[in-house]
């Protein structure tokens, strides 16, 4: 200890507070801006499974070892980070007195060893690190590096700390061994031979120890004052972000997207509450706390650009540039926000108000100038309104995943691109023009293409074996052993449907008894989900369930097993039905045609003997990890798998995700023509030709990556590329490598034999009670009763009332041949449909079409037209979602005797008569209430002013001609003739209780902003 020593030691001490005072503050700020976040009190347990993947995810460094050489690299300079530090507090004293060490631990031989091997690791990590990035450093050509966008400045000026911090645990310690000696070759092997080119001067070491204390203060300071550093504050808060991962299990947030929350609840449309709850994320603050320490830990490495399909292909769109800029933006409002602070859709200060609603100009005057104006930048939008996010950038995603599962840090790209997709839909009704025909199909005729329900069968008139159909064949699920979801591709496509036939065939060749759905099926709304129409999938998911429960009927949990041909049907039964109350066993074709060629129910007896490139489905790789099975399957057709350079987890995508397969690439290359060229690379490149010289096949597991990929050969060809090259499904090589078995055979093989179920003993009728005077009701009206009314021979549905021979789903049709229908028909609350048409199951339709997933009522056909009936008065005509009387969408409140899929049916019925030809009715006399009129135009999904949001309706029709919203504006009530009632007057509610005008609702409804339109709807 010397006079400079102990100099330089108090220099270092008084800068020191400096520097902690920055880093403190710095903490202080990011932990006070992500609290601004919503709650997400879903992230805090189990906590043993989530902190051993944060231990384990750490230590082993799981997810930086997919790139190997940065793997290392990265692991010895976070060790050296972590474990340095030690050596970095010893510096404090080293500066005073240059032969000080740690007491007790300081001078041991494995204290000594640590030391050596942290100081040359940081060394060597940090080196390789900065050699990488400058051999990927964005200077020609600029998007083939995945640091293209990232901050330089930050980045070496850490590396150089890192570097500094190394190289002072080497030196230190040299310095030291040549002023003090006390050397071992067993543990101080390099510093002992570098400090025999030091001079042994203790007063050397303190300055060593100096520059080694104050680098890490410099980083202490600069990290401080610059929350924006991801490259720096990563250390710190990757931690965090691994432990709240979405998945408790330690898997990526993939597979399921996140459901659309409010204030840390999922929200369901038909209790949500426009005032209060939140349509997914408009603004920085509508994210979830997870969301802001997910913007906070972006290391900017930019693994996830590297690996994006729209990036790679001249799209807007990097995950990390996305990431970045709401990081930026989230911490330049944050002094506004911190302040309470807020604006409300309309662009209105309602945080900082005084006590009459004013803006607190005191209040205002406190904050920023910068942050001020932050606040007034819209989250999406262009140049022109001076947007964070583009809108190119948000509609360009996939939903791929391959920047989920590349994210060394667990960053949740694809859940907060889908949340400002929702409320861009929802709230904004700001969208591509090509996602308002999905969504209209999706709603009218429950597909996207908007094809007839009735057409789903018509695959199956193109095998020469028959297959039964639920409903038509079977009216159970009892004795089968799949239901096979057909999908819309797979129903309607033609491309798809050779995977579907190819797939009933081979089941039905291994003895798999299987049944389909047809006309019942409806779109599971993957698509819809996506593309941020959250209302519409509850709405598609709902209907569903409810089919599926009528099928499944008596079935144990573990006999309920679906399989299907599409990914993304995969995906969204398995994954995220749970979400919405179903739970079924889903496998994919691919892995059920793989266990059956293992089980000996299937034998190849030829080789395909090709090339075959296998492409990897996003929805069933990456985000549901399924990729051996294909390729098993693959194998034993004998086909010769020859992998693309990006295959697995790193596949690129077809680009059809996402409802990228609706919309148009305006932009760049298109990316089915990207992974195509790779595919015929591939091929041409082979080392092993094919037996009979054949170009090959590019063979996949999906039907949407069947199209997008087709469609791209199909170009290349039209330019003299890739001649010969067709794509299949994996089925397709499997049937080509079995023996065909007769269609009669095929048919015994799917055939299931039910044994009819015993009939319930009827009671015995109760003697008549004496004849009670009513006042007679006009002829075709008929009395006011309650429960279920329904008229003719419909049988209750469990709670949806419905007229003529319209049947419930699940419910058995009466036999109509001998049945007439003489009276008029009384409007009809519930689900009422005319003619022969049956309970939709959430879809408005008109005359006898049927709605998708609803089941065909037995010999409606033959008795309408054999059948004299009276025409029934004309119904108001229902569009989109929407329908007449007291029905209601799946997902929104009904009233009078209507019920939601899957509710129990109400405890009071109206009683039934033992008689076969006895009329059940039930219909209310309801008078109209006037509603209030819509003032200002309405966006997104919301009701016009004067309709009421999702929940318990209150009563009142609609005025004449006025159109109905997507299922979520009032319903249009049916006038019934007037009658003289012997009880009280019933009204519009049915309760006894005067009709009353609803409240008028705020502009917006569903909380959408005035003026928004529904989603595929035209303006």
């Amino acid at each position: 200890m010397n006079a400079l020593t102990v100099t330089l030691g108090t220099i270092g001490a008084t800068l020191s507070l400096l520097c902690w005072a920055s880093f403190i503050g710095g903490v202080r700020n990011i932990v006070r801006a992500i609290m601004v976040g919503q709650p997400a009190p879903d992230r805090w347990r189990p906590f043993l499974p989530r902190f051993k993947q944060m231990i384990v995810e750490f230590l082993a460094h799981t997810r930086m070892n997919k790139f190997r050489t940065v793997g290392w690299a990265h692991w010895l300079v976070m060790i050296g980070f972590i474990g340095g530090a030690m050596m970095w507090f010893e510096a404090y004293g080293q500066t005073f007195d240059p032969a000080f060490h740690w007491p007790i631990i300081g001078n041991s031989a494995i204290y000594h060893l640590w030391d050596e091997i942290l100081g040359i690791g940081t060394v060597v990590g940090i080196t390789t690190l900065m050699v990488l990035r400058q051999l990927n450093h964005p200077r020609l050509p600029e998007r083939l590096s995945r640091f293209s966008g990232s901050q330089f400045g930050p980045a070496y000026v850490i590396e150089a700390i890192v570097l500094i911090e190394g190289l002072g645990m080497i030196f230190v310690k040299a310095g030291k061994i040549a002023a003090y000696g006390h050397s071992d070759a067993a543990t101080d092997f390099f510093t002992m031979r570098l400090a025999e080119l030091l001079p042994a001067s203790p007063t050397l070491v303190g300055l060593f120890a100096f520059i080694k204390l104050m680098s890490g203060m410099l980083f202490l300071y600069l990290v401080g004052r610059k929350v924006t550093w991801g490259v720096a504050w990563h250390r710190f808060s990757a931690f965090p972000n691994i432990y709240f991962k979405r998945e408790a299990d330690g898997d990526v947030a993939l597979g399921a997207a996140k459901p659309m929350m409010s204030q840390g609840k999922p929200v369901d449309m038909e209790t949500a509450d426009p005032d209060t709850d939140t349509f997914g994320a408009g603004r920085i603050e509508d994210f979830s706390w997870k969301g802001w320490l997910d913007f906070t830990t972006c290391t900017e490495c930019g693994r996830c650009q590297s690996q994006c399909p729209a990036w790679n292909t001249g799209k807007p769109l990097s995950p990390k540039l996305l990431i970045m800029s709401l990081r930026d933006h989230g911490y330049a409002k944050a002094p506004y926000l911190l302040a309470g602070g807020r604006k409300d859709m309309g662009g209105d200060e309602i945080g900082l108000v005084d006590a009459e609603s004013n803006p607190n100009e005191t209040a205002l005057a406190k904050i920023s100038e910068a942050a001020k104006a932050e606040a007034e930048r819209p989250l999406v939008g262009g140049e022109d309104v001076h947007g964070i996010v583009d809108p190119e950038v948000l509609w360009s995603c996939t939903t791929c995943g391959a920047c989920v599962e590349q994210c060394p840090v667990d960053i949740e790209h694809v859940d907060h691109i889908i949340d400002m997709r929702r409320y861009q839909v929802l709230i904004e009704s700001e969208f591509p023009s090509e996602l308002a025909g999905l969504f209209k199909n999706l709603e009218n005729k429950g597909n996207p293409w908007g094809q007839n329900a009735k057409d789903r069968l018509n695959w199956i008139n193109e095998l020469d074996f028959q297959i039964p159909v639920f409903g038509r064949d079977a009216d159970s699920f009892d004795g089968y052993d799949y239901l096979f979801w057909v999908g819309c591709a797979g129903a309607y496509e033609d491309r798809a449907k050779k995977t579907t036939k190819a797939v009933a065939e081979l089941l039905a060749t291994a003895g798999v008894k299987f049944m389909v759905l047809g006309a019942e099926e409806t779109c599971t709304g993957d698509s819809a989900r996506r593309a941020g129409n959250e209302f519409l999938f509850q709405q598609l998911a709902q209907q569903n369930i409810a089919l599926f429960d009528s099928v499944f009927q008596g079935i144990e949990d573990r006999k309920k097993k679906i399989v299907v041909t599409c990914a993304h049907c995969f995906n969204a039964l398995n994954n995220e039905y749970p979400q919405v109350g179903g739970n079924y066993e889903v496998v994919h074709h691919t892995q059920l045609l793989n266990r059956l060629v293992r089980q000996k129910q299937l034998i190849p007896v030829a080789s395909v003997s090709q090339n075959v490139t296998y492409h990897d489905p996003c929805y069933l790789g990456r985000h549901n990890k399924v990729y051996n099975a294909p390729r098993e399957l693959m194998a034993a057709s004998g086909s010769n798998l020859v992998e693309m350079p990006r295959h697995a987890e790193r596949s690129m995508c077809c680009g059809a995700g996402g409802a990228r397969m609706w919309m148009e690439e305006q932009l760049g290359k298109r990316i089915n023509i990207d992974r195509v060229d790779e595919g015929l690379s591939t091929l041409a490149g082979s080392a092993a030709p094919s037996a009979d010289g054949a170009a090959g096949k590019i063979a996949t597991g999906c039907p949407f990556c069947r199209v997008m990929l087709t469609d791209g050969v199909t170009a290349r060809q039209e330019k003299g590329e890739g001649a010969g090259v067709e794509v299949v499904d994996v089925a397709q090589l499997m049937l080509d490598a079995i023996e065909r078995v007769e269609p009669a055979r095929l048919t015994d093989n799917v055939t299931v034999i039910q044994q009819p179920k015993t009939p319930a003993s009827e009671p015995k009728p109760k003697p008549e009670p004496a004849p009670v005077a009513e006042t007679p009701a006009p002829a075709g009206k008929a009395p006011v009763g309650g429960g279920l009314a329904m008229k003719g021979p419909a049988k209750a549905p469990g709670g949806l009332g419905m007229k003529g021979a319209a049947k419930a789903p699940g419910a058995k049709t009466p036999n109509t041949e001998t049945e007439t229908t003489s009276a008029p028909a009384a409007p009809v609350k519930g689900l009422a449909m005319k003619g022969p048409a049956k309970a939709p199951g959430g879809l408005g339709m008109k005359a006898a079409a049927k709605a998708p997933g609803a089941k065909a009522p037995a010999a409606a056909a033959e008795s309408a037209e054999s059948a004299p009936t009276t025409e029934s008065p004309a119904a108001p005509q229902v569009k989109g979602l929407g329908m007449k009387g007291g029905a209601k969408a799946p997902g929104l409140a009904m009233k009078g005797a209507a019920k939601a899929p899957g509710a129990k049916a109400p405890t009071a019925a109206a009683p039934a008569d033992t008689t076969a030809t006895a009329q059940q009715s039930a219909t209310e006399t309801t008078t109209a209430a006037t509603e209030t009129k819509p003032t200002v135009p309405a966006k997104g999904l919301a009701m016009k002013s004067g309709f009421k949001r999702p929940g318990p309706k209150t009563p009142g029709a609609a005025p004449a001609g006025a159109t109905q919203p997507a299922a979520a504006e009032q319903d249009t009530a049916e006038v019934a003739p007037a009658a003289a009632p012997t009880e009280p007057e019933q009204t519009a509610n049915g309760n006894g209780t005067p009709p009353v005008a609803p409240p008028a609702a705020k502009p917006g409804g569903l909380g959408f902003k005035s003026g928004a339109k529904a989603p595929g709807r035209k303006s």
